[in-house]
């Protein structure tokens, strides 16, 4: 395989806390340093989510301000993609933050069950944050929590919705949506392949099944998401040290496999992002 892979690192979400683990950043300025480790470590995505005084979800487009100039300044040529998710609002203010034009962006295209709630996307609501994503040049991340949202994005890819080569990640193991199971994982992959030929994926295994899909993934010519965001833990007695640990494993797993990892200019390369913003 000699495709470079692409890691991604999810730095801290919207629901990890210093409680689950102290490595866990919540500041701006903590999400900064602890995405300069991972870009060192072999991370070219950043995922990112910010967090309030109490660490709760946040959806203010100032803080995303400030966590985008920091990696910028940081971590030169990574690629800053934000979350639109639910749980960091509701409605439109989930895409406030467009308009400072990261280089990328989360994109659920469909709804489904979480633990306790429905992670609710509403057609209407799904095309108003596809616009805007268009107006401001970002690039779409397509976040599969389900078999239709494969097929719904390779729709909006062909009615223009989203434009140029579509970026699709298959979230497994979240309680009530896609399990981490290798026949799906391998159904989906083909899927992809077959209605998105031009497609790039990737994977996000949810707790324990983190480096499984990492594995996977590398193996299978995907790219790979890991961090902080998705498991604060390496196993059932010991939690992760920071998010460049997580990084080096999955950099572990490519030199394994004989598989390089992208440097910054090949991830804009495979993903068709224009030059950073320096």
């Amino acid at each position: 395989m000699t495709k470079p892979c692409i890691i991604c690192v999810a730095i801290t979400g919207s629901l990890p806390t210093k409680k689950n683990n102290p490595a866990v950043p919540i500041t701006v300025a903590e999400q900064i340093e602890s995405t300069q480790e991972a870009f060192e470590a072999g991370a070219t995505i950043a995922h990112c989510h910010v967090r309030n005084d109490d660490q709760t979800p946040s959806s203010d487009p100032e803080a995303f301000a400030r966590l985008l100039e920091g990696l910028r300044t940081h971590c030169p040529g990574m690629i800053v993609q934000f979350s639109t998710g639910g749980r960091s609002g509701s409605g439109k203010e989930r895409g406030e933050m467009l308009r400072l034009a990261p280089d990328m962006a989360s994109l659920a295209v469909g709804s489904n069950n979480f633990p306790s709630r429905v992670y609710e996307n509403a057609p209407e609501l799904v095309d108003w944050l596809a616009e805007e994503m268009r107006r401001y040049h970002v690039k779409p991340e397509i976040e599969a929590f389900d078999l239709s949202h494969i097929y719904q994005a390779a729709a909006m890819n062909q009615d223009g919705r989203i434009l140029g080569k579509l970026y699709v990640q298959f979230v497994m193991g979240v309680a009530n949506a896609m399990p981490a199971d290798r026949d799906v994982f391998d159904y989906y992959v083909n899927t992809v392949r077959r209605i998105a030929p031009n497609a790039e994926w990737c994977a996000a295994g949810i707790g324990q099944h983190q480096l499984r899909l990492n594995e996977w993934s590398v193996i299978n010519g995907g790219h790979a998401r890991t961090g902080l965001e998705d498991n604060v833990r390496l196993d059932r007695d010991t939690l992760a040290a920071s998010n460049a640990q997580l990084v080096g494993l999955v950099v572990d797993i490519c030199n394994r496999n004989e598989r390089p990892v992208a440097n910054w200019q090949q991830a804009r390369q495979l993903l068709d992002l224009r030059a950073p913003t320096l």
